[in-house]
């Protein structure tokens, strides 16, 4: 289990806490920094890490718990689903519906295709040099 995880909580962000909790796990599995079944931290400790109320905490897991993402086991805490192939899959669908809208946008005001191509292509092309670093 880790002792801590890594999530940045805006507080004068519009998004709620808890969405914030459920969207850094959702994240942080995605990116494989949290493995199927590994323990996450209890919400007690999570609590004193963030400094957050607990019943945030709580609706957190229960919504990742109900999205598939989390599995709870009585008396052991909460772990890491294995099935992080459909949250991949939404993932995916909701990156390519977001650049689909980013492309029409663009295109009503007349941002030539070029410069959008040269934009993902430069995006693309950092992000091999950054996992060829970490090679």
């Amino acid at each position: 289990m880790r002792d801590n995880l890594n999530i940045s909580i805006d507080l004068r962000s519009r998004t709620p806490i808890y969405e914030q909790i459920i969207n850094g796990v959702k994240e942080a599995a995605l990116a494989g920094i949290l493995a199927p079944d590994e323990q996450i931290p209890p919400i007690r400790r999570l609590t004193r890490q963030l400094g957050i109320n607990p019943n945030t905490i709580q609706k957190a897991y229960a919504e990742l718990e109900r999205q598939g993402v989390i599995y709870t086991l009585a008396g052991r805490g909460a772990f890491i689903s294995g099935e992080t192939d459909s949250l991949a899959d939404a993932k995916r669908e909701e990156i390519l519906i977001k650049t689909k809208d980013l492309a029409n946008e663009a295109k009503k005001y007349f941002i030539p295709k070029e410069f959008i191509e040269e934009i993902i292509n430069e995006a693309y092309d950092s992000q091999n040099n950054n996992n060829r670093e970490l090679i």
